[in-house]
């Protein structure tokens, strides 16, 4: 029975786990993404996140509270200057696992952990594209009687004129 036991402590000593996962914490910061194991990676999203809730308010407090946990000026300006601001308006999930399969030599299973709103190609508000005029004038064009047909072939001309006269003058 496993009753009372929430930490995975990922066959280390308290003061060797607390290290590694400040370490892990700093870089995954600076890089805002690491791979390692699946343990480990789950360990450390429980280890950074409250860090960077602690970051959405910046006062003194927090950020001594943040330093004692990380031990590392860089990472904990950075934390609080970069991250932060960027982070603000979301209420939690600031970190995402990525299985990657397993490592060659122990076979060990691997996965990234990255910042979420760092990476755009998982971020929703993607750049509308802009629909092209040309086909617009056409459909209009067959859609009419064939009585408008020659001015709609005429008016095409026009607009396809028009640019190679803007092109002249430029």
């Amino acid at each position: 029975m496993r009753h009372g036991k929430k930490i995975n402590h990922l066959g280390r000593k308290t003061a060797h786990r607390k290290s590694m996962l400040a370490n892990m914490a700093c870089s995954l910061i600076e890089h805002k993404r690491i791979n390692t194991t699946v343990a480990k990676a789950k360990a450390l999203r429980v280890f950074v996140e409250p860090l960077v809730t602690k970051s959405k308010e910046d006062t003194t407090h927090n950020r001594r509270i943040v330093f004692s946990k990380l031990r590392s000026k860089e990472s904990v300006s950075e934390l609080f200057r970069d991250v932060a601001p960027k982070v603000g308006d979301r209420p939690g999930g600031y970190t995402r696992i990525i299985k990657l399969g397993n490592r060659l030599g122990d076979n060990a299973d691997m996965a990234m952990i990255e910042l979420v709103d760092y990476n755009e190609t998982y971020n929703l508000e993607k750049p509308e594209k802009k629909k092209s005029t040309r086909r617009a004038g056409r459909k209009k064009a067959t859609t009419s009687s064939t009585e408008t047909a020659p001015q709609a072939e005429t008016k095409s001309e026009e607009t396809n004129s028009e640019p190679k006269e803007d092109k002249k003058e430029e």
